[in-house]
């Protein structure tokens, strides 16, 4: 039996969605079956705009931020999702490029406040906010 995780953004707390997890490198990626169409995806950018979201897993709530995943990270996620959820007729999908468009990494809350201290903490030593990295900006 596999485990699936329920997402939802700070709007829509009373209205999760369920979506298909699965973990790299100790992080959290998660997928849309229908891809930047689908209806999580569609809160997805809600909770990007918002900067919170939840998710729910394993009996436990936790306040979480959202990235966009690109690159050759997709791979291993592929290779996750196939371990996972080998044997079920909707892993074709998942691994196909319409749900690896719309990949999306979970973050601990926690996660994203010490990364933005760090920044500040840089760019108050001298660096400009033009010289943070992309990913921190």
């Amino acid at each position: 039996m596999t485990c699936t995780s329920h997402l939802s953004t700070r709007m829509t707390y009373l209205t999760p969605t369920w979506i298909w997890s699965v973990a790299v490198d100790d992080a959290l990626y998660v997928r849309g079956y229908n891809g930047q169409k689908s209806r999580w995806y569609r809160w997805y950018q809600a909770a990007v705009r918002q900067k919170a979201g939840q998710i729910t897993a394993a009996g436990m709530t936790k306040e979480v931020a959202f990235e966009p995943v690109d690159g050759p990270i997709n791979d291993r996620i592929d290779d996750a999702y196939r371990a996972k959820y080998r044997g079920s007729p909707y892993l074709k999908p998942m691994i196909g490029a319409r749900a690896r468009g719309a990949t999306v990494k979970v973050m601990p809350r926690a996660m994203i406040s010490e990364r933005q201290r760090t920044v500040r903490a840089t760019n108050s030593a001298g660096q400009h906010d033009e010289d943070a990295p992309n990913d921190q900006r």
